[in-house]
């Protein structure tokens, strides 16, 4: 019986994990506009997809918010992060939210 639950649980642990999603490392990725974006210190079984919002002045906005103390918008190739202003992404370049701190990969 003992080991009935313990396969049980085991699954529903790796079901909360894929590619995009860690639920025991806390980490939740996703592809924004060209850019990945990684959040760390996010525990969610399921995150939110990013959403392509409407364009403002013919440049692509997406907003991804896959925890609520994460908010990440990409207006143009301009990075904000929880109201905070990171400046120009270049194509390809990777965000990391790590605890609250935001990093820039350059590409």
């Amino acid at each position: 019986m003992n080991l009935r639950i313990h396969i049980c649980a085991a699954a529903a642990l790796l079901s909360a994990c894929s590619q995009s999603n860690n639920l025991l490392l806390g980490r939740v990725e996703a592809t924004v506009g060209t850019h990945s974006v990684l959040v760390t210190d996010c525990y969610r079984t399921r995150a939110p997809e990013p959403r392509k919002l409407v364009d403002e002045g013919g440049k692509a906005v997406y907003r991804y918010m896959p925890c609520r103390d994460a908010d990440v918008w990409i207006r143009g190739e301009e990075l904000t992060v929880n109201g905070k202003p990171y400046g120009h992404l270049n194509p390809a370049d990777g965000v990391l939210v790590d605890h609250g701190v935001v990093s820039i990969e350059r590409h």
